[in-house]
């Protein structure tokens, strides 16, 4: 398999702070791959680091199958790269911006920057220090679709946009980005969840998981357990039972292994006295809580 990102024990420090711990990532060619983590777990320095922003503390990091260190013009030529804190040039206008970039990639497309400019309600004349921020983001956008690239790295792009812009900024980067592999951080989780193809969990700098969206979903369930009486948790709780809360005569928990013969099996061994049992499909927002309280829980213990 090709993977237009790798990453082989990859770490970065700041200090005595780890920000990236030993990190194996790899994205495979074609995805859409959802990095998702809480605030602070090493997302943004991940990013930085793929795009030579920052300098690794040691390990190695792949893109388009060169050391992330050794990137060339002629590499980020066929790179996108969109961050929150994107920096454009105020004084130009969205026109002049444009046609400033046009020169440094040689497979850039005009028809294709004048429909995006249409698309997305762009004000040719107008600088771009006056637009709004989602206004700015849409430049953004544009100027890094407009040169087709085969790689998107995208860096909290949605973060203080409303619905709509965001729906606007998707719908242009789904249109354009076919055969394209995209790498995306974000708090937006269920915006995230509409399009991702992957998910990577990072935790304290580490990826606690990573694998298809589809998988995922299938193996997260929220259970409730209806009883006659308060139910008694059974000494050997399973590992991969998470969150435990009991009220009156109900216990809901969440399960990370979901087996559609295996843990209904489980359940009822448990709790042979249950009445009744409901096993319900989570959202990525509703299993990205789950993980992230997980991992207070076990730090705090």
């Amino acid at each position: 398999m090709i993977y237009p990102i790798r990453t082989q024990k990859l770490s970065k420090a700041f200090r005595r702070n780890e920000a990236v711990r030993l990190l194996d990532l790899e994205v495979p060619a074609g995805s859409i791959y959802g990095l998702i983590s809480p605030n602070g777990a090493g997302k943004t320095t991940t990013i930085k680091l793929l795009m030579n922003i920052l300098r690794p503390s040691s390990g190695a990091a792949e893109v388009l199958g060169v050391d992330a260190r050794r990137l060339s013009p002629a590499h980020f030529a066929r790179i996108a790269y969109v961050s929150e804190n994107q920096e454009l040039p105020g004084e130009m206008t969205v026109e002049y911006f444009l046609r400033y970039l046009k020169p440094f990639y040689p497979t850039w497309d005009e028809a294709l920057c004048n429909e995006m400019l249409r698309q997305f309600d762009l004000p040719r004349g107008r600088r771009l220090r006056h637009l709004s921020r989602g206004m700015r983001m849409k430049a953004a956008f544009a100027s890094s679709l407009a040169y087709r690239p085969e790689l998107i790295v995208l860096d909290e792009p949605f973060t203080g946009l409303d619905a709509l812009v965001r729906q606007e900024l998707i719908q242009g980067l789904l249109e354009r980005a076919e055969n394209t592999t995209i790498l995306i951080s974000s708090h937006d989780l269920a915006e995230i969840e509409s399009f991702a193809s992957h998910i990577g969990y990072l935790e304290e700098g580490r990826l606690r998981f990573a694998e298809e969206a589809g998988a995922l979903a299938e193996r997260f369930r929220q259970v409730e357990v209806i009883f006659d009486a308060p139910p008694a948790l059974p000494p050997d709780w399973p590992r991969s039972w998470m969150q435990p809360q009991t009220s009156s005569a109900v216990l809901r928990f969440v399960e990370s292994r979901f087996d559609r013969g295996r843990t209904p099996a489980e359940v009822g061994r448990l709790f042979p006295d249950a009445r009744k049992v409901a096993f319900t499909p989570m959202a990525l927002k509703e299993i990205f809580v789950a993980l992230a309280l997980a991992g207070r829980q076990s730090k705090a213990a």
